[in-house]
């Protein structure tokens, strides 16, 4: 039973593999139908699986591979041509094998999938047949009835001929009575139809006997016998008549060429590949993070040794082995993180078949380029981005290709084009959707949304170009005139949001009206190890995933308005909401920041936000960590790290941190002036003397203690710094004083 159980198991992998691809491979095949390898492959493809389903008694599979497979065979021998209403049939076959495997993979039976196949066979059976898919609706009774009563011909004089033929009937008289041919023309009319009803019913019965002999006889090969892969197919039954312009000769002149042809190109060597469980791999990124983290201490710590024991012999050596660990760690996680790793072409090759069915379905003529499959990503946004990516294809073959006539009339080629593209930027994937369709109108947009109630008028007045783009991700908006089963009900685009916000991406857009537009998704490589921007709200310490910052600036607080209750920044065109990384974490006000502050702009998905922080310590490259049971669910925190000093610095949820500026109701601008006007919560007369021999240190001190509105006295060294304390003319409260002065040091 386990045997039989790992046999399933490589059954499933290989099948779904190999659906996938086929699935593919018809699409493209569709576009190029002279290609017979492509044609070939397809056809070794259903045989595989129509193979390997047959020895693990798959019935329904086996049964509806049997039937394409015959389609295919035809086809690739000149038989038929692939039209665009037979790669319906054929397509509709993959999508109830990817069903049928989905069954199998969760009961290990196809029986109880509910997926009937008699339909799909019938029509495969009348395409095998020559027959007009036209007359595709009719029963299999009926057919069958045409069928038999296309060989009896009416005339009498073809009756006897025709009975004479058939061997049940011969059978029967010879069982009966030896009374030699029966002669229909001394029949009456009524004994006729009789007869021909009787007939018809022995045909029926027949070839139900005959398929139920051929399903028996069918040979199961044992467990312990290797599989091999036939390629001669199954012999159908041979039609009466092969409709054929083409004299026997050259067609077996034309079969033997093709034998003797040299094959277009080798076949692929197996890669030698080995299954590894998920949980493995997490486990191992866990000890590379810890690795990373390790490295990280021992970086600061050896900056500390050097700056202390400067000019010693052993420092050297010690930078070594620093070095080299440090390039080790970073090659290892590199190493390990590629094991997580996965083609981009994973998600991208179902692309095609979307695509082609939607054209048929909008009727329109849309071709898709894929470019930059090969780029890789983290297995966990690679099982992500799939649902977001469907919607915008399906999105820009809607809304933004136009149908054939209109783009003629507008001067455009009649076939609209969308490209798919992915490509790294520094330490994101970028994927591009751009078509070349209607593009956006911004104003349009602005309309619609104020019809649907999802913006003001004041919004409306006050969004950009840009801005308005991004009016298609809200919850409930749609351009649709109408619901259909492609757009209508304003739920696409809003999943798109709200997956991409997961992964801490990023979406851009660029719109030319009658041009196309363009959609960028920017997202991280992986989500274990990621680069952040360390930045200080007072004395806390908080990590911002680099991949959402957007870029920093250094504004006066003269720059920060407010509009209808809320801070904003004008940063070059655009108008930005502005607050504080203290307020939104509860985060005591100790001191100002001054006239100056430093604003992270942070973007997710299509919106940004500026948050306002009091100090921009430098990058890192972090290890999330979990928060513990404990500490789970605090809003706008998803994790926490260790950095290089050992110190635990919280990594903010940029999704999170969205939501929860809107609950920030602190006016800045208010507060600045009441600070420039109003005395200090703390004492002016609080004196403190700062003795340092450093000017920079100084000032420093001073820049920090002045908006606190205290009294400072400076000193330049201890000699100096003991004098005024002499002459108590101020009564002191604090002495700030260095260690290292001349004259006279800090002990001292």
């Amino acid at each position: 039973m386990d045997d039989l159980q790992e046999i399933m198991e490589d059954f499933l992998v290989e099948a779904f593999e190999l659906i996938e691809q086929m699935d593919q491979d018809l699409v493209e095949l569709e576009s190029n139908p002279e290609d017979l390898e492509l044609l070939n492959g397809i056809f070794r493809v259903a045989h595989t699986v129509k193979g390997s389903s047959s020895f693990l008694n798959f019935d329904i599979l086996t049964e509806l591979t049997h039937h394409m497979e015959d389609v295919l065979n035809k086809a690739r021998k000149d038989e038929l041509k692939i039209t665009p209403d037979i790669m319906d049939v054929v397509l509709q076959s993959v999508d109830m094998m990817k069903a049928l495997l989905e069954s199998i993979k969760e009961t290990s039976s196809d029986k109880g999938s509910g997926i009937e196949i008699k339909e799909i066979c019938t029509k495969f059976d009348q395409i095998s047949n020559g027959q007009s898919l036209e007359v595709m609706e009719k029963t299999t009774e009926e057919l069958a009835i045409e069928e038999i009563s296309a060989e009896i011909s009416v005339g009498e004089e073809k009756k006897e001929e025709i009975i004479s033929q058939e061997p049940v009937i011969a059978k029967e008289a010879e069982t009966k009575e030896p009374e030699g041919e029966l002669d229909l023309s001394e029949m009456s009319d009524d004994d006729v139809a009789d007869e021909i009803e009787r007939l018809l019913a022995i045909k029926m019965e027949e070839k139900l006997a005959k398929k139920a002999k051929k399903d028996a006889g069918t040979p199961k090969l044992e467990a312990s016998a290797p599989i091999l892969e036939v390629e001669t197919p199954l012999v159908a039954p041979a039609p009466k008549a092969i409709p054929t312009q083409t004299p026997v000769s050259k067609v077996v002149e034309k079969q033997k060429a093709k034998k003797a042809a040299p094959a277009k190109k080798a076949p692929n060597t197996p890669e030698q590949t080995i299954r590894v469980e998920v949980s493995r791999l997490d486990h191992l990124m866990n000890l590379i993070g810890e690795l990373v983290l390790g490295k990280n201490r021992l970086l600061k710590i050896y900056d500390d040794v050097e700056e202390r024991y400067e000019g010693e012999k052993f420092l050297e050596e010690l930078n070594q082995v620093v070095s080299s660990v440090s390039m080790v760690t970073t090659d290892l996680q590199i190493a390990v993180m590629k094991t997580r790793m996965l083609p981009v072409s994973k998600v991208f090759n179902k692309f095609p078949r979307l695509v082609r069915d939607l054209s048929r379905e909008l009727n329109k003529d849309i071709e898709l380029v894929l470019t930059g499959e090969e780029t890789e990503l983290d297995k966990s946004i690679v099982e992500e981005i799939g649902d977001p990516l469907v919607h915008m294809i399906r999105n820009s073959c809607d809304h933004g290709v136009e149908t054939p006539e209109i783009r003629v009339a507008a001067g455009k080629p009649a076939k609209g084009t969308v490209n798919l593209k992915a490509y790294n930027e520094g330490n994101q994937i970028v994927i591009e959707i751009k078509d070349d369709g209607a593009g956006m109108d911004a104003d349009f947009l602005k309309m619609m949304a104020l019809d649907k109630g999802v913006i003001t008028e004041r919004e409306a007045e006050t969004l950009s170009d840009k801005e308005s783009y991004g009016l298609i991700f809200r919850p409930g908006f749609s351009t649709a005139a109408q619901v259909t089963g492609v757009s209508g009900r304003g739920v696409g685009m809003d999943v798109v949001k709200t997956n991409i916000e997961k992964l801490n991406g990023i979406i851009d857009i660029d719109s030319e009206l009658g041009k196309g537009s363009t959609f960028k998704l920017k997202i991280p490589l992986t989500l274990a190890i990621m680069q952040a921007l360390l930045v200080n709200a007072q004395e806390e310490y908080f990590a911002i995933p680099l991949s959402s910052v957007l870029e920093t600036v250094r504004i006066s607080m003269d720059e920060v308005y407010t509009i209808e209750g809320r801070n904003v920044l004008r940063l070059r065109n655009e108008i930005l909401s502005l607050v504080r990384l203290s307020d939104m974490f509860g985060v005591e006000q100790v001191f100002d920041s001054g006239e100056h502050a430093y604003v992270v702009i942070i973007g997710l998905a299509e919106t940004k936000l500026g948050i306002i922080v009091d100090g921009l310590v430098g990058q890192e490259e972090i290890v999330i960590k979990s928060m513990g049971d404990y500490l789970q669910g605090i809003d706008g925190i998803a994790g926490a790290t260790i950095r290089g000093d050992g110190g635990v610095t919280l990594i903010t949820d940029v999704s999170a941190m969205m939501n929860l500026a809107k609950e920030v109701k602190i006016d800045l601008t208010q507060e600045s002036a009441h600070n420039t006007t109003q005395p200090k919560d703390r004492p002016s007369d609080y004196n403190v003397l700062m003795v340092d021999d450093s000017k920079t240190d100084r000032t420093i001190m001073r820049k920090s203690l002045s908006p606190l509105g205290i009294t400072l006295t400076e000193a330049t060294n201890g000699v100096e710094a003991l004098n005024i304390l002499k002459a108590n003319e101020i009564n002191f409260d604090t002495v700030l004083v260095d260690i290292e002065m001349p004259q006279m040091d800090g002990y001292t």
